[in-house]
């Protein structure tokens, strides 16, 4: 018997970057608990792929092509996904990107705005489109998908600690401008996970030792891992939580 606190059942969320990695995982746990999911990414292709595979085991998901680092593109999304099912009722701003630059004196201007307009320039625009479209429906919940690079910057993340630094810093500020309309904004901030993403280093047996070495866990996490807290920030069982950051990263030691 599912647990009304945590019912999620027919609310529309929009999931960027959701049709790979944790984007995908998310959107798939969604749905097959009854969420009605709109999955977001660059890759109009992957998006139908999985939407697909999720109503042809009996759900509801829609297909839809964003690039979030493109600013004037985001009413278009936001206005289509709260136009397939009548309203808007969560935003999950997942989509993100890290390239690595040889040193911060060789990381180029554009290298930089790639990396701040998908990981803080397009989730700010998605937060106050998507905020404004759920307030006309009685509220919602947005869920800041936030990095360990964000309270841990190392040189060779310079620029991506930064932007999902200023992510944090978004969550925090629009959980106070959107409360009396009845938006919640949290976060969270992930560790490592076994995406294609981050295959390049999780899978490799000689790198792995050093990955897991301050991991109380000793693992990474899989991806299925972090649905469990998307649902509690989307649902009513976090109803009394904005503005808040929640860690997943297997127990890091300081």
């Amino acid at each position: 018997m599912n647990d009304a606190l945590f019912d999620v059942s027919d609310r529309v969320v929009l999931i960027t970057g959701g049709s790979r990695g944790l984007g995908a995982a998310m959107s798939l746990g969604l749905a097959q608990r009854g969420a009605r999911v709109v999955i977001a990414s660059r890759k109009l292709a992957a998006c139908q792929e999985l939407a697909a595979r999720i109503t042809d085991s009996g759900g509801h998901a829609h297909p839809l092509e964003c690039h979030v680092g493109h600013w004037e593109t985001l009413d278009a999304v936001v206005d289509a996904a709260a136009a397939r099912w009548g309203r808007l009722d969560g935003l999950v701003n997942n989509a993100g990107m890290s390239p690595l630059a040889p040193s911060l004196l060789e990381t180029s201007e554009a290298l930089f705005d790639k990396v701040i307009g998908v990981n803080l320039k397009g989730p700010t625009r998605l937060t106050a489109l998507a905020a404004t479209a759920m307030a006309r429906t009685g509220g919602g919940s947005i869920v800041n998908v936030s990095s360990l690079a964000s309270v841990r910057p190392t040189p060779v993340t310079t620029v991506y600690a930064a932007a999902k630094a200023g992510l944090n810093a978004l969550t925090t500020a629009t959980a106070i401008e959107y409360a009396p309309v009845g938006v919640r904004v949290n976060g969270i901030i992930c560790g490592t996970f076994d995406t294609d993403a981050a295959s390049g280093f999780v899978r490799d047996p000689d790198r792995l030792p050093d990955i897991l070495r301050p991991i109380a866990l000793n693992r990474v996490g899989r991806p299925e891992e972090i649905v469990g807290a998307v649902i509690y920030l989307l649902s009513d069982a976090s109803s009394y939580t904005t503005g808040s950051v929640l860690t997943i990263d297997g127990g890091v030691a300081s």
